[in-house]
C-alpha cells in the first residue's frame, strides 16, 4: 500500500472519530430520557386510574397532576426525537467524512454544517431534558405542599 495513501486513510479515520464518540454519548443520553418516558407513562396511567376513583376534590388535583405529565412526556419526546436527530446527523458526517476522502471532492462545508447541525440538536436535547426535570421539581412542589396543608386524618 503507498505510504500517502494509509496516511490519508489513517486522517479520515482519526477525523471519523469524533461523530463515533458524540453517537455513543447520545446513545447513553437517549436511554436516560426513554427511561424517563416510561416513568412518565407508568405514573400517567397509575394517576388516571386514580381519577376515576376519587372525589370530586381529589379529582381536580389528580387532574392537574395528569396535564403536568402529559406536559412533561411531550417534553420528553421532544428531547428524544433531538437526540436521535443529532445521532442521526452525527451517523451522516461519518458517512461524508468516508466519501469526502474517497471522491477527493471538497465537502468541508457540508461536513462542518452536520456538525454544527448535530451538536445544536444535542444542545436543544438537553435543553428539553433539563426543561423536563424542572416541571417535575414543579409538581414535586405541588404534592409537598398539598401534602403539608392536608396532613392525613388519624
Amino acid at each position: 500500500m503507498d505510504l500517502s495513501v494509509s496516511a490519508s486513510l489513517l486522517t479520515t479515520i482519526q477525523l471519523s472519530i469524533t461523530p463515533v464518540i458524540l453517537i455513543t454519548g447520545l446513545g447513553s443520553l437517549l436511554l436516560t430520557m426513554t427511561n424517563r418516558m416510561g416513568r412518565i407513562v407508568d405514573r400517567t396511567r397509575i394517576l388516571a386510574g386514580q381519577v376515576r376513583a376519587a372525589s370530586p376534590v381529589e379529582c381536580e388535583h389528580l387532574e392537574h397532576q395528569l396535564r403536568i405529565m402529559y406536559r412533561r412526556a411531550q417534553i420528553v419526546r421532544s428531547a428524544v426525537t433531538l437526540g436521535v436527530s443529532s445521532m442521526f446527523c452525527s451517523g451522516l458526517l461519518v458517512v461524508v467524512i468516508f466519501a469526502d476522502a474517497l471522491l477527493d471532492t471538497d465537502l468541508e462545508v457540508f461536513i462542518l454544517g452536520l456538525f454544527i447541525m448535530s451538536i445544536g440538536l444535542l444542545l436543544g436535547a438537553l435543553g428539553a431534558f433539563l426543561r423536563d426535570i424542572f416541571l417535575s421539581l414543579n409538581a414535586l412542589g405541588l404534592e409537598v405542599k398539598r401534602a403539608l396543608d392536608h396532613p392525613p386524618l388519624t
